[in-house]
């Protein structure tokens, strides 16, 4: 009977609690889906019904009068973010109160993780960004475009012994393997000075352990759940994202890269040449604006915060840190983008030809060696590159902590209180909601490089456009990706022609089996040789 007594305590207790929890936003008129207790919205995710980023569409389509929406990740309440002078004020005119992402792991327990530029927070990040910015200007990009195009051109030759291999007018693709052994190559060489061929040793190390890093599969997925619901367990268990043998080998391989380079005095223009500048503070802005000219539509600019010059000392673990963070990013998120640029390519012959044509001229002009400037002159090169990232984004939704509570106002005519978004609680920006909205984009489904030409770019709302993010914390390597997607899809249309295989997904839809975007079905395309081309 006692037993029963106190059983039925804690649930009363356990009621109360999660009642008060949940009823964080509607007590301000926030609209919300219902939370099922203790997992707030995340059943779907659990289930692996869907994709994160079509639970947050279905969010945002359902409430289109709203300001800002709630949801919750378990226990923790998160604000979404609809109206657009909202989402600038939020990060432009008062990012001091949500100066910070959140983080996925401890720092005490994975700093190779925990100490990179996307995770670190305050003061800190502030230095660590005007440490690095320098490494990322069009000038710096620019000496690293020879490297890029002797990936390109390795990976051709092994797509062409392919093709005349099987002995027939197309082989099918994977072409999300093609591309992430292309950045992987990429990385391999413009990062770490390495000369790897991934498309021929498909098993090398580099790629391998890149691999592994990178693909956030479900237990990853279950990591950064489990960190946002409970970081105490997680330095409590010491759970990481990355397995020891990975962490060893990053870290292995930037330390003896510097010591080599260090001892032989050899300089070559790459990231790791950058970081051994930066921790000398020898790595300068360049005060030369042509130098700087923006990689296309969809590059954002470095605010003043990140041109301020900076002499604080790093460790060697926040210089692997960042080099590792550099491979991540550069390996999965740039490929998934190029992936989905050769699968638009592929679905819309009538784009590809276009493109091809306007390839097909530069590499006559050019004598056939490419350089920065030659790449940044391609208008409808930029046109599907920028549309290509409005409907596939690299990332899907922006976060950030709020670090002073702060007033959001009201979330809709009827509400009558304003919402005060408390320290440490969370805001969260739909870039993929926002970009497939036919409010600001007519037909958001539809695969337009037209809506980037130079009648129509202008017509594009502020705000509405954020596929490397929007304020001081966007993405510093913007430059970077779009110069590497364009040189890839510069290699791809010079040589072949795309065109859909039995295997391939239309319409396309993402997978709910990771976190990152991969194709649900498979990536499969048919490549052949295209004859026009002159080589």
């Amino acid at each position: 009977m006692l037993l029963l007594i106190w059983t039925g305590v804690l649930l009363g207790v356990l009621y109360l609690y999660l009642r008060q929890i949940y009823s964080r936003f509607t007590k301000y008129g926030v609209k919300q889906r219902d939370p099922v207790p203790l997992l707030g919205n995340m059943l779907p995710i659990l289930r692996r019904e869907c994709h994160f980023i079509y639970l947050i569409e279905d969010l945002h389509k359902r409430f289109p009068e709203e300001r800002f929406l709630g949801r919750y990740e378990f226990l923790n309440p998160v604000v979404e973010i609809r109206d657009l002078e909202l989402i600038k004020k939020i990060t432009i005119k008062d990012f001091e109160h949500f100066l910070d992402h959140r983080g996925f792991t401890d720092a005490e327990v994975e700093p190779l993780f925990a100490r990179n530029l996307f995770t670190l927070k305050g003061e800190e990040w502030k230095d660590m960004r005007s440490t690095l910015s320098p490494a990322f200007t069009s000038s710096k990009i620019r000496v690293m475009v020879p490297f890029m195009e002797e990936v390109g051109n390795q990976m051709v030759r092994v797509l062409k012994k392919r093709i005349e291999a099987a002995e027939s007018k197309a082989i099918e693709v994977d072409y999300k393997d093609l591309t992430t052994r292309y950045t992987n190559d990429v990385i391999a060489s413009c990062a770490f000075g390495l000369k790897v061929d991934s498309h021929t040793d498909v098993d090398n190390k580099f790629y391998e352990m890149g691999r592994i890093a990178s693909s956030f599969k479900f237990r990853q997925m279950l990591m950064f759940l489990v960190y946002s619901a409970c970081p105490i367990l997680v330095k409590w268990l010491k759970l990481t994202l990355f397995t020891k043998a990975v962490t060893k080998f990053f870290t292995r391989l930037v330390l003896d890269t510097m010591y080599n380079r260090e001892a032989n005095n050899i300089i070559r223009p790459d990231m790791i040449h950058l970081l051994m500048e930066a921790k000398k503070g020898r790595l300068t802005h360049d005060t030369n604006a042509k130098e700087n000219i923006k990689a296309g539509f969809a590059t954002v600019e470095e605010s003043a915060l990140g041109q301020n010059n900076n002499k604080r000392a790093w460790a060697d673990n926040d210089l692997i840190a960042q080099a590792v963070l550099f491979f991540i990013a550069g390996f999965e998120t740039i490929s998934v983008s190029m992936s989905f640029a050769l699968y638009e390519l592929a679905i819309n012959p009538e784009v590809q030809e276009k493109l091809a044509k306007e390839i097909m001229e530069t590499d006559a002009m050019a004598e056939g060696k490419l350089d920065y400037n030659a790449i940044q002159k391609m208008s409808y090169m930029d046109m599907v590159v920028s549309e290509v990232v409005r409907l596939w984004p690299p990332v899907a939704s922006l976060d950030r902590i709020c670090t002073k509570d702060y007033n959001l106002g009201k979330p809709n005519k009827e509400a009558t209180k304003d919402y005060i978004i408390r320290k440490g609680e969370v805001i969260a920006i739909p870039v993929w909601a926002i970009h497939h909205d036919p409010q600001y984009f007519p037909e958001p489904e539809k695969f337009d490089p037209d809506r980037f030409s130079d009648h129509n770019k202008d017509l594009i709302k502020p705000m509405t456009y954020m596929p490397f993010g929007v304020g001081p914390r966007n993405c510093i390597g913007s430059r970077f990706a779009l110069c590497e997607l364009k040189m890839l899809i510069y290699h791809i249309l010079l040589h072949f022609e795309l065109s859909p295989s039995e295997r391939t997904s239309i319409p396309a839809k993402i997978s709910s089996e990771s976190i990152n975007m991969w194709m649900e079905g498979g990536h499969w395309l048919n490549f052949s040789i295209r004859h026009s081309s002159s080589s």
